[in-house]
């Protein structure tokens, strides 16, 4: 007896390494011999197989593009001055045109000596029905191809912006004339002004302001102008505006436009990172434009107002622990969701078995009970 003891309960032999661990154990496993591969799960596995992979897709690219905030706040400290940039072509010729600041402060910028004037052909810009060369873009507006990069423009996600936004700006080339009529003016580059609201405007030599012996002739007047840049603060090229790449022709030669602008403070930031900011302005804009009487003096004015609050875009993105948590979490959801999946089609194939099992056996007449 106690032979037989000592074989069943190994009475006195020590305890398996690991057994007290093994009690707690949460995950039974199972052996091969009772496990049964079914068509049913494999079709399991597959769902659940796509379903992760979209789902970890979907799960990198939003990681990829971050989260954006947008902030506003009352704009702290004061300001004095702010860069205007501009690169603008009119259908007149550069010595009939004065460029001018007037602000709220009561100071009156002479812009004319401050920008680049180069004379060029209005056929460069735009072809005889009034449509630039290069096209327009989805708005419906032309394209001018000067003064801005094409890789930077529509970049839709803050680090791209700021990516794009830490490179070197330039202006580009005004375009050789080749021989043709220097018919129009291209008036560019970057302008100090007060921080108030002003009004830059672009009027004819003799009109406008009152200067002894300077007078141009009204047969000479035409307005239309193409914008490829005008924006607020440090010169980005990467960066849209609301203006950039748009084209106004005056069907008269006594025509005045109209561009009323609320300049809006901006920082784009990616992280909080000080090496990862950008501080620039956006501004919206509505345009007016209409024919006029003698009396009044024709050209193209553009009013600015500095609204009193900061815009902060901030593009925050998880860390690489963060976002392999939410990976696993996303993987543990849909592996418990095509088990129970799995598990519910079984139960109901099942059912669906032992109805049509009963019905066949009700048809052919088979004795219930005998077994019994």
């Amino acid at each position: 007896m106690m032979n037989g003891y000592d074989e069943k309960g190994h009475f006195g032999d020590e305890p398996e390494p690991g057994s007290f661990v093994k009690a707690f154990d949460a995950f039974p496993k199972s052996k091969p011999q009772y496990v049964t591969r079914t068509s049913g799960g494999g079709k399991w596995t597959i769902i659940m197989t796509v379903v992760s992979a979209v789902l970890l897709c979907s799960e990198l690219a939003r990681w990829w593009r971050g989260e954006e905030t947008h902030t506003f706040a009352v704009e702290k400290g004061v300001g004095h001055s702010m860069q205007l940039n501009l690169d603008i072509v009119l259908r007149m010729r550069c010595r009939d045109l004065h460029v001018n600041v007037q602000d709220a402060a009561g100071d009156r910028i002479l812009a004319g000596s401050r920008l680049k004037e180069d004379p060029t052909s209005w056929a460069q810009w735009v072809d005889a029905k009034g449509v630039h060369k290069l096209g327009k873009d989805s708005s419906g507006r032309a394209i001018t191809g000067n003064g801005w990069h094409e890789e930077g423009f529509g970049e839709e996600h803050v680090h791209d912006i700021v990516a794009m936004g830490r490179k070197k700006a330039r202006w580009g080339k005004t375009p050789r004339l080749w021989g043709n009529e220097a018919d129009s003016c291209r008036i560019y580059g970057s302008l100090d002004l007060n921080k108030v609201q002003g009004d830059f405007h672009i009027t004819a030599r003799g009109h406008g302001y009152a200067e002894a012996g300077q007078h141009l002739d009204h047969s000479a007047f035409n307005f239309s102008h193409v914008i490829s840049e005008l924006s607020f603060g440090s010169y980005y090229p990467s960066l849209v505006n609301p203006l950039d790449r748009t084209i106004n022709l005056a069907p008269a030669h006594f025509h005045k436009f109209q561009y009323f602008m609320s300049v809006v403070p901006t920082v784009y930031s990616v992280d909080g990172s000080a090496s990862r900011t950008i501080f620039t302005n956006q501004y919206a804009v509505t345009e007016q434009s209409k024919e006029i009487n003698e009396r009044l003096v024709p050209g193209l004015f553009f009013k600015y107002d500095i609204e009193p609050i900061l815009l902060t875009i901030e593009e925050r993105r998880d860390g690489l622990l963060t976002f392999a948590i939410k990976l696993i979490n996303v993987l543990s959801g849909v592996v418990v969701a095509c088990h129970w999946g799995f598990t519910l089609s079984e139960w109901l194939r099942e059912v669906v078995g032992r109805r049509r099992k009963r019905q066949s056996e009700g048809v052919i007449g088979a004795k219930g009970g005998y077994d019994e």
